[in-house]
């Protein structure tokens, strides 16, 4: 899915300002909200989520649907001669777009976009724009929702203690953000259009290639027959489909145009047909921390559309991952969306802090725990130089999480088949959206199928083998697959991410929920768990390890959610990482603290961020500075 872009052919409406809203009072959709304006309506913006922004705790924690609401016009001239779409980049968790009264879409999954045409249903002066939006998890869904919390909080067993009130019970470790959370908009192309495109570098010494698919489409009204390439994998440049496809005419190869240019807006290389290669001199390689884009623009008909695209090869080879064919060595975060009082809402200016504070520290790399993060902030790792684990939005497929008691209090194995998760195939519609959306994002080098999935028990590969395999499929990279393990999945004998992840990445809390505090007998557990993954021969990193800890709480003999206690915690941790040659990574748990549902677990939030939510750093983000600083990008532990 491209993202919205001006171009001389295609105009953006960004929608974001103040809309009309609405809790439903279990009366909404019965009484047809979506047909008429809202009665007494509140304000709210967007994007943002609503929850911080009103007070009162049935607000904060409301179950179930809002109304979102404003009038939008479009001018005639418009509407007669371009196609008109209307686009919602997150809508938390479910979403219904009418249009005066009529429905025109439904979408689930809060964190990848959908979009719809209306040119058909606009008419002159001012049209009725209605979203309704769901917050509601449950067992089918992606983040999971489950009978109680994973931190032991939802409502509690008994008849005499159990609330009349619905509420949702998150089976991961984060607040439920919810509403409008990133844009609204409205985009213009010409009636026959580019609807995606498609690259994949090949990276030949101080040369490079680029195999490219361009999608087009025409409108019914538009005149001609203009097919769309097909949309099977993309095939490897010295095979005989490519060979062929290289030679063929298509039926619209004087149409359609791919040129790239240099960042000083020099033509490079250009091309014609809506599949084939392009070579390039003496490319510029995009590199961590060094990054470098080119722009392919590609032309159809009357229809353009520009691309930032950066060059550089992404491969797994023994025990080391490499990018431009040197071993890498991941240095960051887990982070969250998350910033008050916008909560999940997209700010952008903070993306741009944040991104500030990993590059003061030496940081080169971030994981979009627990879902796919805005196309903005995508876009700025690749214009930074930051490497990207791109995740998905399956968090919670584990019922072993608050002691199992997730039906009725009754334990089930999270792949029962009555009792069990049912997110199977909304798991790959998810994997399917995320690939459309990032797949040309140089930054991203690995796909996250699952973070903390119950991995180890019966029923655990049938699940997931089928969906890594989904992953390298539509890939035209075939980028390396992972899932983040749990840390009572055990070792490479019972989790399964030891045969189907190219890279073995490990949520640990050794010194923390697994031995705190004594840091000593969480060092040889933590090293003797190391010593049995090596035996797998494959790369591992870390992408979760982290204490809570308060900022300001400080002693001096380290106890536990001091600073001096978090610091000494990441010390031992990563002197054994350091013994281990086939550790390639370290992702701290997280960058800054977050809010959650609340419990006796979390404290306004989990606060194991080494800066507070408001970006101050804790003692421990300047021995990171120190610490990564020192490190190499590139080479380390290969000496």
């Amino acid at each position: 899915m491209l993202y919205p872009v001006n171009t001389s052919s295609r105009m953006v409406v960004d929608l974001s300002g103040i809309w009309n809203f609405a809790l439903d009072n279990g009366k909404g959709f019965t009484e047809k909200w979506y047909e008429r304006p809202l009665e007494n309506p509140m304000t709210m913006p967007v994007p943002s989520s609503y929850n911080d922004l009103k007070e009162g705790v049935s607000f904060r924690d409301h179950y179930g649907w809002v109304f979102y609401q404003r009038n939008i016009s479009v001018p005639k001239l418009i509407r007669d001669t371009q196609r008109i779409m209307l686009r919602c980049d997150a809508v938390t968790h479910h979403g219904i777009v009418y249009l005066n009264g009529k429905e025109l879409c439904r979408h689930e999954g809060g964190f990848l976009p959908f979009e719809v045409e209306i040119g058909q249903e606009l008419h002159d002066g001012d049209n009725l724009l209605t979203i309704a939006v769901s917050n509601i998890i449950d067992y089918s869904t992606l983040p999971v929702g489950g009978e109680s919390s994973m931190m032991g909080g939802g409502s509690p067993v008994g008849n005499a203690f159990k609330s009349e009130r619905k509420i949702n019970n998150p089976n991961f470790d984060f607040f439920n953000y919810c509403g409008l959370t990133r844009p609204v908009r409205i985009y213009t192309t010409p009636k026959a259009y580019i609807d995606d495109i498609t690259l994949k570098p090949l990276i030949k010494g101080k040369d490079a290639g680029l195999l490219y698919e361009i999608a087009v489409r025409c409108t019914e009204s538009e005149e001609g027959n203009v097919k769309a390439p097909v949309t099977s994998p993309m095939p490897d440049s010295d095979s005989e489909e490519t060979k062929k496809s290289e030679c063929e005419t298509s039926s619209s190869k004087e149409e359609c145009t791919v040129r790239i240019y240099d960042e000083k807006r020099k033509l490079v290389a250009e091309s014609f047909g809506t599949k084939g290669s392009i070579d390039i001199k003496d490319v510029h390689l995009w590199q961590p921390l060094n990054a470098y884009l080119y722009d392919i623009e590609v032309t159809f008909k009357e229809d353009v559309y520009s691309l930032p695209y950066g060059f550089r090869s992404v491969e797994v080879k023994g025990d080391k991952f490499l990018i431009n064919g040197r071993p890498f060595y991941f240095k960051g975060y887990g982070k969250h969306e998350d910033t008050f009082p916008a909560g999940r809402g997209i700010n952008i200016p903070m993306y741009v802090k944040d991104v500030s504070l990993m590059k003061w520290q030496g940081a080169n790399s971030f994981r979009c725990s627990h879902y796919p993060y805005s196309e903005e902030m995508m876009r700025l790792a690749d214009r930074e130089g930051l490497v990207v684990i791109d995740e998905t939005t399956a968090v919670g497929i584990n019922f072993d999480f608050g002691g199992g008691a997730n039906f009725h209090g009754k334990k089930v194995k999270t792949f029962d088949k009555e009792h069990g998760v049912k997110t199977f195939e909304h798991h790959k519609d998810v994997i399917r959206d995320l690939i459309k959306r990032d797949k040309n994002y140089c930054s991203v080098v690995m796909w996250n199928i699952a973070n903390e999935p119950d991995s180890y028990s019966e029923g655990a590969y049938e699940y997931f083998e089928p969906l890594f395999k989904l992953a390298k499929e539509l890939d035209p990279e075939k980028r390396p697959c992972t899932l983040t393990s749990v840390q009572f999945a055990g070792g490479p004998d019972k989790d399964i991410s030891g045969k189907l992840s190219d890279v073995i990445c490990l949520n640990r809390y050794y010194g923390w929920y697994f031995g705190g505090p004594d840091l000593e007998g969480s060092e040889k557990a933590l090293r003797n768990e190391l010593s049995e993954w090596a035996k797998t021969g494959k790369p591992l990193m870390f992408t979760e390890y982290g204490a809570d800890t308060v900022m300001g709480f400080h002693d001096t003999t380290p106890v536990m959610f001091t600073e001096e206690y978090q610091l000494e915690y990441y010390k031992m941790n990563n002197a054994v990482f350091d013994e281990f040659d086939f550790v390639v990574g370290e992702q701290v748990w997280n960058f800054a603290d977050f809010a959650t549902s609340q419990s006796i677990m979390r404290v306004q939030g989990n606060k194991k961020g080494l800066f507070t939510r408001d970006r101050k750093p804790k003692l421990a983000a300047h021995y990171f500075k120190e610490r990564w600083t020192k490190i190499p990008d590139f080479d380390y532990k290969t000496k």
